[in-house]
């Protein structure tokens, strides 16, 4: 197969792998045609505020003072006298957009739904919003939108402000919020002079949504345990109290208005949300007004979490909930329709109200809940043949009217507590019955993929073993015998896809399981191969090939575990410190023995600092751009001649002089809250475009290019450094330097005097193919080291293999208005920055130790599919929500690196050997 084919083909794979995730666990829970079910009993309120602090941490909010006051007194004089209180459990993804749709329409998005756009809806569904009779809403262009938007009708009212107001390096956050409390003031002052907004305002099933964006804009952009988002916590307090006395002098204090504060998510203390650590799941709610019981006494009350102590509530009972509770709960207090889509149970001992009442609410969100069911299990009926289809057990037809019967006999009979106890049992058997017909294909698709893993990993082996080893002859043919399997797996092919379309199967599913037939039918093509490889291995010493797959084994367990301890790649790097002792390389080149030695420790020092929750350290920014610097000087005395490269040369460090200083003058600026001047905004996106092309101006010479690989990234690196991971890359690329000349030493162990000399060797002129040798046992040590130092470039940055592990901070020389998209793929931009520089020495390593770059590449793609089918296999759906997060986060990651490394292997080879040529200015001629 053709390199560039190859390529292709393995990219696809790998997306199809990676992809395949989120249909397999995380596919859209959604079913659509059910019927409306509604409480038949008059409602406690009339109307429901619903305040939702974004980005507010349950700790946040309960925790008192280290003088002993309460950081919100009003609420906390809410929770301790008039209303309930409890934590609402959050689930992953924790960001605004589920988190929104999980309070108000009560289900859970899939994970793919962050995806498809924050502001969009990737798919219709009912809310609270929806089934009242008026929404007003307050708040962010983010997230109001889309709720008018899944709106039947017009009656779901918008009041936003600008995106460009969702500015981190902004003054005070607290603005956005006091622009909600203002506008919401003047809306009840004018509907006095508006009949017709007075009289919407009386009516009856009137939701008043309050969207408080400052708490979260000032998390991201001061860290929740800063002074400013404490002081906004006092504002959006200050602004609840004021908003309730408003609303209810404006109703005349009719005590039908109930109240609800809550939080979409909470945030990590470096100002991150997105994975599962409590700190981002739980979220503070306090519940009070019509229809809400009062606080309640205790004497002890048992939760594995230390809280209460801490918070000084163990004597008020707390009552905690899942997000999608909250969706039922506003539903019955206000007598809408629950949303079809709601998975989330009544939380009963909130309300206040008769029994009779809670029965009858209880049933109806049975009812609803069972609704669901029905059509996700008639849905899975008509979809598969019916030799083949297993119903859920527990709720068969017959159980469902039994249970239904039962409960509507005991209200009759005013037996609520049975009946209330009854509902909950169907409630749970509905949900699970629906988590069962949700993962219905879940085992038979995790197996296609597994196949398709395991049936790539052997053949890129046997492309390995066959056309870069001398372990097997060329075996003739037999064309007859070829045209016979490929019949035969086609055969096989179209008997799947017919399988699948007599099941009316998505188009994603014939992907995932017509993968494994032609994977594995290049694997049994080779079968030639594998039979003269066995009897090739059982002439080798066995002891040597056991000892040699034991360390193979080793090496990748020790980097799946880095994925959990980051201290792993520490170990790894140590043993790596070792290697020329080992393998008697200092004998030969002791200084540059040395140097390895000391650049691995230096290193290795790396994946023990502190994770990304650090405080800002810009002297270390500078420190590191100034290093930078005095490297440049030293390397410019002894290595460049030429007056054209000097330019670009002395342009490169002019770029890092320009990016110490903005780094410098920008973190002051917004320290001192003038936000992010115009004129360091301007620098940072010209030395971001301008690099690449410098780069590419520098000689091909191995030292020069790699080195000005150096500047270039370096100079765009330290834009979006905020600490110590500034210093990072440079102890990386000395490494990778040595590495190069160590393995220059290392050739010369297998008597291969054609060793280039690294000072004037040039890259566009290594590709001499007759110059190729095959592989030997040393070359797979070589691409595992290549492996593990791109795992070392993510870690070692202070990454961790989660989804919350970005500091917001690192793009506020770019950017500081919130815009996901231009923010996330800066911050993807600096974690490739180390990619580019491990993958441009590898590249060197390849050419230098006269390789072609698909063998070694092939290697490291085995290497990393052994490891991604390790994570592939801990991908889990159940458990807390930290494991479920990390689970999937590190599936992600390995398969990015994967997708990563194919695509570095390209763009290193383009960044070694291509040259931009200015046109020459020439004394006598005119154009």
């Amino acid at each position: 197969m053709d390199i560039p084919i190859f390529i292709l083909a393995a990219l696809l794979v790998h997306c199809v792998f990676l992809v395949s995730i989120f249909d397999i666990y995380f596919s859209s829970p959604l079913v659509h045609g059910m019927t409306p079910q509604q409480t038949p009993l008059p409602p406690p309120a009339k109307r429901l505020v619903l305040f939702v602090a974004d980005g507010l941490r349950a700790d946040s909010l309960y925790e008192l003072n280290s003088n002993g006051t309460a950081q919100a007194p009003y609420l906390r004089g809410i929770l301790e006298n008039n209303g309930s209180w409890g934590i609402s459990h959050t689930r992953v993804p924790t960001e605004s957009r589920p988190g929104h749709v999980a309070l108000i329409a009560g289900f859970y998005e899939d994970v793919s739904a962050v995806a498809k756009g924050w502001k969009e809806n990737p798919v219709e569904f009912d809310s609270v919003f929806n089934e009242s009779k008026y929404t007003w809403s307050w708040g962010s262009p983010d997230i109001l939108p889309m709720f008018a938007k899944g709106a039947t009708g017009d009656h779901v009212y918008t009041f936003c402000y600008t995106a460009e107001s969702e500015d981190f390096g902004a003054q005070d956050a607290a603005k956005l919020d006091i622009w909600v409390f203002d506008h919401v003031k003047s809306f009840f002052n004018s509907s006095r002079s508006n009949q017709t907004l007075f009289s919407a305002l009386n009516e009856e099933k009137v939701v008043l949504f309050l969207h408080l964006l400052g708490i979260d804009t000032n998390g991201h952009a001061h860290r929740p345990n800063s002074r400013e988002y404490k002081e906004n916590i006092k504002k959006v307090d200050e602004g609840v109290e004021e908003i309730a006395s408003i609303i209810d002098h404006f109703y005349g204090n009719d005590g039908k208005t109930a109240f609800i504060l809550t939080s979409d998510h909470g945030m990590t203390d470096w100002g991150s949300h997105g994975a599962g650590h409590p700190s981002e799941t739980l979220t503070p709610l306090i519940v009070w007004g019509a229809g809400i019981n009062y606080p309640q006494k205790v004497t002890s009350q048992f939760f594995e979490d230390n809280f209460l102590k801490e918070w000084k509530l163990e004597n008020l009972k707390r009552l905690d909930v899942n997000q999608a509770d909250i969706a039922p709960l506003m539903a019955s207090l206000i007598g809408v329709p629950f949303p079809l889509n709601s998975v989330g149970t009544l939380p009963l001992e909130y309300l206040n109200n008769s029994a009779h009442f809670k029965a009858e609410s209880m049933f109806t969100n049975a009812v609803q809940i069972l609704e669901q069911f029905k059509v996700k299990m008639s849905q899975k009926k008509e979809n598969t043949l019916s030799f083949l289809f297993t119903p859920f057990k527990p709720l068969s037809e017959s159980e469902q009217i039994n249970f239904l019967k039962k409960i509507r006999l005991y209200i009759q009979q005013q037996k609520y507590n049975e009946a209330v106890s009854l509902c909950k049992t169907l409630i749970n058997l509905a949900l699970e019955g629906l988590s069962y017909y949700h993962t219905y294909d879940r085992l038979f698709l995790g197996l296609s993929i597994a196949m398709s893993f395991v049936g790539w990993t052997t053949y890129v082996i046997l492309v390995i073993i066959k056309t870069h080893t001398n372990l097997t002859k060329t075996v003739p043919t037999n064309n007859k015998k070829s045209t016979v399997l490929f019949y035969g797996f086609a055969f096989a092919g179209m008997i799947i896809a017919f399988f699948l379309l007599i099941q009316t199967c998505p188009w994603t599913y014939y992907v995932y399981c017509l993968l494994p037939v032609p994977v594995w039918y290049a694997v049994v093509r080779e079968i030639p191969v594998i039979q003269d490889l066995a009897t090739n291995v059982l002439s080798l010493h066995i002891g040597q090939s056991i000892g040699f797959l034991l360390v193979c084994i080793l090496g990748i367990e020790i980097l799946v575990f880095s994925f959990f301890y980051r201290s792993a790649l520490t170990v790894g790097l140590l043993v790596f410190a070792g290697w020329p002792v080992i393998t008697q390389l200092w004998v030969q080149a002791k200084t540059r023995a040395l140097i390895w030695t000391l650049l691995c420790v230096l290193l290795a020092i790396f994946p023990l600092m502190p994770v990304v929750g650090r405080e800002p350290n810009i002297p270390l920014v500078i420190a590191a751009g100034l290093l930078t610097l005095l490297i440049s000087c030293f390397s410019l005395a002894n290595k460049y001649r030429n007056n054209e490269d000097l330019k670009v040369y002395f342009y490169q460090m002019l770029s890092i002089a320009l990016s110490t200083y903005v780094v410098s003058s920008t973190h002051d600026s917004l320290k001192n809250k003038l936000g992010l001047p115009v004129l360091n905004q301007i620098i940072s996106w010209m030395i971001l475009v301008s690099s690449p092309v410098l780069l590419l101006l520098s000689p091909t010479f191995l030292f020069q290019r790699l080195f000005s690989i150096l500047l270039s990234l370096m100079s765009t690196y330290l834009l979006l450094s905020t600490g110590y991971e500034a210093l990072f890359p440079l102890v990386l690329f000395g490494l990778m330097f040595v590495w190069i000349n160590m393995e220059q030493e290392a050739l010369q162990r297998y008597g291969l005097s054609l060793k280039p000399k690294l000072a004037v060797f040039n890259f566009a002129y290594a590709v001499d193919i007759t110059q190729f040798r095959e592989l030997h046992l040393d070359d797979v040590r070589r691409s595992f080291f290549f492996v593990f130092f791109i795992v070392t470039a993510f870690f070692g940055t202070g990454n961790i293999a989660s989804i919350n592990s970005f500091d917001p901070a690192s793009v506020y020389c770019f950017l500081t208005v919130f815009s996901p998209f231009m923010m996330g793929g800066l911050l993807v931009l600096k974690v490739v920055i180390p990619f580019v520089l491990v993958s441009c020495a590898f590249e060197a390593v390849q050419v230098t130790t006269q390789l072609s770059s698909k063998s070694l590449f092939l290697i490291v793609l085995v290497i990393s599919d052994i490891m991604a089918l390790h994570f592939f296999f801990l991908v889990k759906d159940y458990g807390s929500w930290l494991d479920i997060g990390t689970s999937i986060s590190h599936y992600v990651l390995v398969m990015s690196l994967t997708i990563f490394m194919m695509l570095m292997n390209g763009l290193a080879q383009l960044l070694t050997t291509q040259r931009l040529e200015l046109p020459r200015r020439t004394k006598h001629h005119s154009m």
